[in-house]
This record gives C-alpha cells, structure tokens and sequence, in this order.
C-alpha cells in the first residue's frame, strides 16, 4: 500500500487480499477494520472514498489486517461484538457470542419469573446473563464459570451495562455447581467432539478458549454435567435451557427426560435447526 491511497483503494484492495487468505466476508471485514481505524461508520466510508489515509493510520490498518489474514477473529482484533443489540467486550479469553444464542436468550425470557433467580453456567463474556439482566430488572441473575479470565471480561461488561446490583459472577465449576435453588438455568456450554475439533474453521479452532469448545469425546459430556444436576439446582416447576450443536438436540432431549425432567422441548433456529433444549423439574 502506498501512503497516497484513498479510502477506496485501500478497501479495495483489502477485500481481495483477504479473500486471497479464505476470509469469509472479506469486504465487509475490510470495511469495519478501517471504520475502527478512522472513526467512521460504514456510510462514513463510503462518503469518504477519495480520502487518502495519513501515513498512521495505514500503519495501524496494516498490523490489523496482518492479523485478520491469520484468521484471527474480527471480534477479537476490534475487541468487541454485540449480543441482543448490547455492546461487549470480547477478548481470547471468552467465547465469541453469536446470534444463534439470542434463541437461547428468547426461551430464557418467556420461562423467567419477573423477580426469579437465573443462574448461567459458562458464562464467558457474560453475554447471556447480562441479556436476561436488561431484560428482567427485578430478577437476580448470577454468571459462572470456571476460568477467571473469562470471568475478568465478563465483569467488565457488567459494569458497561451498569449491572453491578442486579447480576453477579463467580467461579464455579460446570460439574459440581454450588448454590441455588434456581427458577432458570441457561448454559452454552462446550459441546464439540473430541475428534471434531481439528476440523473447525481457523478462527474458532485456534484463536477462541478450547475450554469453551471441547465437549468431550462425543460433546455431550456438559449436558450430563448439567442435566444430572437439575433436580437439586432448580426449584420445582424451574427449568433447565441449554443450546445444543447441530445433530445434538435429540441425545440431550433424552439425557434431560432420563433424569426426570418434564415437559421437555426443542426449539429451532431461524435456519431451522434444532438450537434449544429444554426440561421442567416436577
């Protein structure tokens, strides 16, 4: 790149730079790097096409686009992403929150008490959580998770969001969870196969935390965790919601009727694939 380039040029080039190195979303990542880099929206971009970029500023988009063509995630590089149209933090330490989750988030709200007690489970950057907390005022949420540096990230974005009264964090351990009894329990969990891991995208296999993807040998290994542990977590009638990865909605449906839950159901995506979960202690 030449310090005369303009706006458009750069991008321009990015696009097809990125897309060279199997970016999905090229142009589009291309755009929010610079956007980042300048101050600008999207549209900002595009009303300033023949600007050229300053000696600096190409400097600082050149490093950030070198991390992108290494497959390093676009959150993680802008350090941060949003979830239910709320801004937060993300960095390597936690998960990145994705918009399949927010269905999560939905069948969460439409079984919270107004004034309940949630608890999520591997709550990372505190996405889930913090989505109830803004949703539901006088409930009392609580987030765990067994990493404090997920934990560090996720209490940062509490006190983004000014929840500091109405959600807490803690470490605890997604095998042998303390406290409760619970009106609602929600959890991401991990729940990639041993033997699937390899095969995931660069972003996600060698940037994002393996604590927050690795299920074990079959991916299951969370949902026995948690499904084991529902009728002295949760209070009779409460419930248990956990996202599930593609083809594994009907073994964790099972896990959670064999263990008595009741009421048990599967709720889609907007792809239409089975992404929910959910059981009712009796």
């Amino acid at each position: 790149m030449s310090e005369n380039w303009t706006v458009l040029k750069v991008l321009q080039w990015t696009a097809g730079y990125l897309g060279s190195q199997g970016v999905e979303g090229a142009r589009r990542d291309a755009e929010l790097l610079l956007t980042d880099i300048l101050g600008l929206d999207r549209v900002g971009l595009y009303l300033n096409y023949d600007r050229p970029l300053e000696s600096a500023e190409l400097a600082a988009f050149r490093g950030r686009v070198a991390r992108r063509a290494r497959r390093e995630p676009l959150q993680y590089i802008l350090g941060s992403t949003e979830f239910w149209s709320l801004p937060l933090t993300v960095t390597p330490a936690v998960l990145i929150p994705r918009a399949d989750t927010e269905i999560l988030v939905e069948e969460a709200l439409a079984r919270c008490p107004a004034s309940g007690a949630v608890l999520d489970v591997g709550t990372g950057s505190g996405a889930i959580a913090i989505a109830i907390a803004s949703e539901r005022p006088a409930a009392r949420v609580e987030g765990v998770d067994l990493s404090l540096e997920a934990l560090a990230v996720a209490e940062g974005n509490v006190r983004r969001h000014a929840l500091e009264g109405r959600l807490t964090l803690r470490q605890d351990d997604l095998a042998a969870l303390t406290g409760g009894p619970w009106d609602l329990i929600v959890s991401n969990p991990p729940y990639i196969a041993e033997g699937e891991l390899a095969g995931l995208m660069p972003e996600v296999r060698d940037f994002e935390p393996r604590q927050a993807l690795a299920g074990g040998e079959d991916g299951l290994d969370c949902y026995r965790h948690l499904a084991g542990q529902a009728s002295h977590l949760l209070v009779s009638g409460g419930w248990l919601l956990v996202e599930v990865g593609l083809g594994q909605a009907a073994p964790v449906k099972d896990l959670f009727a064999a263990v008595g839950l009741d009421q048990t159901f599967l709720r889609n995506d907007y792809a239409g694939i089975p992404r929910v979960v959910g059981g009712q202690k009796r």
